[in-house]
């Protein structure tokens, strides 16, 4: 049952991506290089906030394994 609930998301995540490829391609070329340096922009964005979180979570693992051993 949990295989279909993954087959069914990856599915459409790449019906997603195969569409946005699609209308990239499709569009003129000043308008292309427009919406992929705003994809890259937003890709950036996710980059950092997730570089963020993960060395805010290291931050507290550290913190956690510094107390339990420090105790």
């Amino acid at each position: 049952m949990a295989n279909t609930g993954k087959t069914v998301a990856t599915l459409l995540v790449g019906a997603a991506i195969g569409a946005a490829v699609g209308y990239i391609l499709a569009t003129d070329e000043k308008r292309r290089q427009e919406d992929i340096d705003r994809i890259k922009k937003q890709v950036n964005h996710w980059t950092d906030l997730f570089k963020n979180k993960a060395d805010g979570l290291k931050k507290k693992a550290e913190d956690l394994e510094s107390d339990i051993y420090n105790s």
